[in-house]
């Protein structure tokens, strides 16, 4: 995956052969995959409303045949297009050769904190820990803190022998934190670290590469993020194979047509002048969702590195994690709302972006009918929720079958091993949407409304 292309190897174009190490290699362009991956979900589609008409009759005849059209649409025949178009493109994906994975760049990683006395030390201890061949300089944004995070992270720094410097911003949130380390940027590339957040020894390495080897309109790329501690909770074993599987196979679609719709804070790295141009960082409850999307919009593109991986702490009890995620969702609906998705130039990011337009719908029909559906098949009732709707389990296995055996690829290359989660991946696979459908409405209400913004 990161091996070099030889000196004289002239890029092919689409539809061609070439050899490579004694074989033949066909090109597919992205729009071609596009187009299969879009004529195989349609096809998928057109099976599952085949064999739901038993189930679309039956429950025409309680609650009308509108009605059933919207309720079996959000439960099984988007969901299932949606799923079907990812299996597809996933099978197609191939992700493209880094030019030098030895990059020398000078980069600077920021570092938002507030209260992280705790964590900034050993954040900063896997930064030092970079097998990373380029200078690497890191700005430290006390985001008016009430702790010793300065003191730490300063004391660390001299210990660990690595640049950093700590600056304050007494303005409370995340974007104002960022913005005022972005001026202290003078490198051509500039990286945003969470600071409970912990790098692999080649993260910085493998995104940078991938950086590199992008072309001239990609103005940033998005790193993967695991979880770290999904020991702790049931709920963070779940969160394990969310990010293992759900938000990773999302990531991977996105970057394989080309436009990542989110380069999350927690870890990515971004063109630091298209950042300036852009403005920096909006006052916005999903600062990193709206500043992708105005890149998008500009016609610049936005890659995903895989091998780039960082491990997080994720919630481990409900509360916090009803907020995390019902700010998300929340995120989303913000973005939209400022940048429209037939706006955007792009066919593939008016697709991806489009797809969003959905969800609350998705959303609304699966907490007020699957989930009380699901209640009523307990008692008997099978109206809503039975026998048919088993037809989307296949769908996903296979979705993260798939995932899992890529995924199992890249920590190969990077020396990690797949925790053993049993629990966690069946909680993923039968409850995940049950918890997080509801929590998402809130959100997305919150945003409607315009209610506080809640961020701890």
């Amino acid at each position: 995956m990161n091996q070099q292309l030889p000196p004289n190897q002239q890029i092919v174009p689409p539809f061609r052969w070439k050899i490579k190490h004694g074989k033949k290699t066909f090109y597919i362009p992205v729009k071609t995959k596009f187009t299969i991956s879009m004529i195989m979900a349609l096809m998928w589609v057109m099976l599952s409303i085949y064999l739901s008409l038993p189930w679309m009759r039956e429950l025409a005849f309680h609650i009308g045949l509108l009605f059933s059209i919207l309720i079996i649409g959000g439960i099984a025949y988007i969901p299932g297009y949606m799923n079907a178009f990812m299996v597809f493109s996933l099978l197609l994906d191939r992700q493209p050769p880094l030019k030098d994975d030895q990059p020398e760049k000078h980069v600077t990683i920021l570092i938002a904190c507030y209260n992280e006395e705790k964590r900034i030390r050993n954040t900063l201890k896997y930064i030092a820990a970079q097998d990373y061949q380029g200078q690497i300089s890191v700005v430290v944004i006390d985001n008016n803190s009430k702790d010793y995070t300065e003191e730490v992270a300063l004391k660390a720094a001299e210990e660990m022998q690595i640049e950093v410097c700590v600056i304050q911003e007494p303005t409370s949130g995340k974007s104002f934190a960022l913005n005022t380390g972005l001026q202290y940027v003078e490198t051509e590339y500039v990286l945003t670290l969470d600071a409970d957040t912990l790098l692999h020894p080649s993260a910085v390495r493998y995104i940078v590469s991938r950086m590199e080897t992008a072309p001239e309109d990609v103005c940033a790329v998005a790193g993967t993020i695991l979880v770290r501690n999904s020991r702790s909770t049931w709920l963070a074993k779940i969160q394990e194979w969310d990010y293992f599987l759900g938000i990773a196979s999302t990531k991977r679609l996105q970057g394989l047509f080309q436009g990542t719709l989110v380069a999350q804070g927690a870890f990515s790295i971004y063109q630091t002048s298209a950042i300036k141009m852009a403005g920096g960082w909006p006052d916005a409850i999903g600062e990193d969702i709206v500043l992708t999307w105005s890149f998008l919009r500009k016609n610049r593109r936005v890659y995903f590195e895989p091998l780039a991986v960082a491990f997080t702490d994720v919630p481990v009890v409900l509360k916090h994690f009803f907020r995390q995620r019902s700010r998300w969702a929340r995120g989303m609906i913000e973005a939209l709302r400022l940048f429209k998705p037939w706006k955007q130039p792009v066919y593939s990011v008016k697709y991806l972006t489009g797809c969003n337009l959905i969800m609350p719908y998705l959303d609304f029909v699966y907490t007020f009918c699957w989930i009380p559906g699901l209640v009523l098949a307990f008692g008997g009732y099978y109206w809503i929720v039975g026998v048919t709707t088993l037809f989307v389990i296949p769908l996903s296995l296979l979705q993260n079958y798939i995932l899992y055996c890529y995924q199992k690829k890249v920590f190969g290359t990077l020396h990690l091993k797949i925790r053993r989660n049993v629990l966690g991946f069946v909680l993923f696979v039968l409850c995940y949407q049950i918890l997080m459908s509801p929590i998402s409405v809130w959100g997305y209400i919150q945003e409607v409304f315009r209610l506080p913004r809640t961020w701890k």
